[in-house]
């Protein structure tokens, strides 16, 4: 029997068939790769796959460490911001109590008035400081994002869906309404 030498791209040859002549021939086209060459293939795949598991794991630490620290800061700015508003509103309350002191023997209304006023103002200034606004209302169009209609009058004096009245301010930090202000809206006749 003779080896015969086929090409791979005629579908009507016939397959290689090793000869009892060449045995050799037979052992060299069906060799596989050498057991340490495969050794040492699956040492690299193993050494990178320990590799890249251990920068994994250093990655999933290092998150989690994040997602702690900014959860920690979170916290740390909400309860120092308060602390923030509080000292502030503590000088209003020194003010208030100085004022009631002032006030014991005074029999001047106006004076009264005027200390009143003072304290007012001092904690309007002290609230705009923190951030936070007064919502305007009295003759602007309703929004129901900053309003709340608690009344409807009919009248042809105003336009429709203007505001009125102002029943309660509303106040707002940056976007975000801390209470809308109550209103009074004009409807059609």
């Amino acid at each position: 029997m003779s080896h015969k030498h086929n090409n791979p791209f005629n579908k009507d040859a016939e397959p290689e068939v090793c000869s009892i002549e060449h045995p050799e021939e037979c052992e060299q086209n069906n060799e596989q790769k050498p057991e340490e060459e495969v050794k040492n293939e699956d040492t690299k795949l193993q050494e990178e796959y320990d590799k890249l598991n251990q920068q994994y794991i250093r990655l999933a630490a290092d998150f989690d460490n994040y997602r702690k620290r900014q959860e920690q800061e979170r916290e740390s700015l909400l309860k120092y911001g308060t602390e923030n508003a509080l000292k502030k509103m503590v000088e209003i309350l020194d003010n208030f109590e100085r004022g009631e002191k002032a006030l014991e023997k005074v029999e001047d209304c106006q004076q009264v008035k005027d200390s009143f006023n003072l304290v007012h103002k001092q904690v309007i200034e002290t609230l705009q400081k923190l951030g936070m606004e007064e919502i305007e209302a009295e003759g602007k169009e309703f929004d129901p994002n900053f309003h709340e209609a608690v009344m409807q009058t009919p009248t042809s004096e105003h336009p429709e869906h203007t505001i009125i009245n102002v029943l309660q301010k509303g106040y707002k930090m940056g976007d975000k309404v801390l209470r809308p202000a109550l209103v009074n809206v004009a409807t059609a006749e």
